[in-house]
């Protein structure tokens, strides 16, 4: 890949993000192949778009936008989008940052239409963590597909969470505009999610390396954390929406509908426990009684979480830990 079409814009989505948008943005301008960082800050109540304008280079490549109300993460990445123009897209979390030539690895070949490098979650408590330097893995690499995206996004119980909707890959713009895609603004979980299996739907190359490039800090109080009960609905309802539009195998259907299932088994679950917390045990009985079929999944989960703490085996937390299992390099 040769000239422009190595240019990258890089978007990020902010709300209430002034203590960590400086760290994004600057580790974003750092790289030189990045032309244009858009952040549109969404509804903010903090100072997150002034501390944003300030982080401005002098190389005229940051743009600062801000919606009144907040929209959603979806909303502002696509009007990012469309007020942005370099082929290339890559999104970047506000509390996130890349790690020091993140895209000259994700850009050596030119045989895909998505490509993800590892993630390194880092906990909130280690000190000076956009300076850290990941470890080195051995340079695999790996198409996936529907089903794996797909069978990679169903959280098991008892293991730490490593979804491939994790995964922040560079898009390109061509890929988007030939088959109109963009986020899906009802959804506030699992945008990315939901944008890549339309992608993969629609033929996508999805490539993904082990190279570590994008820092993630684990925080207690995320926004991806704390969704909505509706959130859950949004998410399982955007799965039957995939199922219905798009020509599937047997294989990729029956995937998409257990991951269908695992969602709604989750949204009856908050669903229930939001109508005991509203109307005490009168209010569960009455809920219990209007959505009896759902009741046996709403039962289970009750009794996995009270008896979680009999299961669980104490685990020591690793300052670091990299998504993405591969061979590592020596020094």
């Amino acid at each position: 890949m040769t000239g422009d079409l190595r240019s990258i814009c890089v978007i990020i989505a902010a709300k209430n993000a002034s203590d960590t948008i400086a760290t994004a943005i600057a580790s974003a301008l750092a790289e030189p192949e990045v032309s244009e960082v858009v952040v549109i800050d969404d509804g903010s109540t903090d100072a997150t778009a002034d501390v944003a304008r300030a982080c401005d280079d002098g190389s005229h490549r940051l743009k600062v936008d801000r919606f009144d109300v907040n929209r959603g993460p979806s909303a502002a990445r696509n009007h990012a989008i469309s007020i942005s123009s370099a082929p290339l897209i890559s999104i970047l979390d506000a509390d996130d940052f890349f790690f020091r030539g993140r895209f000259a690895a994700m850009l050596e070949s030119d045989d895909w239409d998505l490509v993800a490098d590892n993630i390194a979650f880092i906990q909130q408590s280690v000190s000076g963590a956009s300076s850290l330097q990941p470890a080195r893995f051995a340079p695999e690499e790996h198409f996936l597909t529907l089903s794996e995206f797909v069978q990679g996004n169903i959280s098991k119980r008892g293991i730490e969470r490593g979804e491939t909707g994790f995964l922040k890959p560079i898009i390109r713009r061509a890929f988007l505009e030939q088959h109109g895609l963009r986020y899906d603004e009802a959804l506030r979980l699992g945008e990315d999610y939901e944008l890549y299996v339309r992608a993969l739907a629609c033929g996508a190359r999805y490539k993904v390396i082990r190279n570590c490039g994008y820092g993630a800090i684990v925080r207690g109080n995320s926004l991806s954390g704390s969704h909505r009960t509706d959130d859950l609905r949004q998410l399982y309802e955007a799965d039957r929406r995939i199922l219905a539009a798009y020509t599937l195998t047997q294989p990729q259907k029956a995937l998409l509908e257990e991951h269908e299932r695992h969602i709604r088994e989750k949204f009856e679950l908050r669903h229930f426990l939001d109508a005991k917390a509203k109307g005490g045990l009168g209010g569960a009985l009455t809920h219990a009684v209007k959505r009896l079929p759902a009741m046996p999944s709403v039962i289970h989960g009750i009794w996995m979480d009270k008896t979680a703490k009999y299961r669980k085996r104490p685990q020591q937390v690793a300052d670091v830990r990299y998504l993405l299992s591969a061979t590592p390099l020596n020094s």
